[in-house]
């Protein structure tokens, strides 16, 4: 599954930079996160979290590291966690740039692929539910930097 956006911030490329990469900061919005461990300062982490597809709630425990960092203009993300007969694994990208009046625009790309049952049973419902996921987390991000 492809997912691309663009977010606009106001507040330097700096700030966002350090909101972004803290993950302290971004487990406040990341929906359906339980737990987060720091394996490694500023690269790897182990975290555990759940989302709901219709009816199904699947609970993930997987790692998280940071391949690139090109601070405070790019970073990538790859992950890889486990449920229950199943497995997910992603890639994900941000890129920052200045736009006008002192605003960050934030584009972002992922590519996640989910295998096992759940990937059979609620392959439907993904994308949407990816889509709803990623706006909660933007709004979040925004309203946080922002203030």
């Amino acid at each position: 599954m492809q997912l691309t956006g663009s977010t606009e911030i106001k507040a330097s490329r700096e700030k966002v930079w350090a909101f972004l990469t803290n993950p302290d900061f971004v487990a406040k919005c990341a929906p359906g996160l339980e737990s987060m461990e720091i394996i490694e300062e500023n690269k790897k982490f182990k975290a555990t979290g759940s989302v709901g597809l219709g009816n199904l709630k699947v609970r993930f425990a997987g790692d998280i590291e940071f391949v690139t960092m090109e601070a405070p203009s790019r970073a990538v993300l790859k992950g890889r966690g486990t449920a229950p007969g199943s497995a997910v694994e992603g890639m994900a990208e941000m890129k920052l740039r200045d736009g006008e009046n002192g605003i960050t625009i934030m584009d972002w790309t992922a590519d996640v692929n989910v295998l096992g049952t759940i990937a059979s049973l609620a392959s439907r419902l993904m994308g949407s539910v990816v889509q709803k996921l990623s706006g909660q987390f933007f709004d979040c991000v925004k309203a946080r930097i922002e203030t």
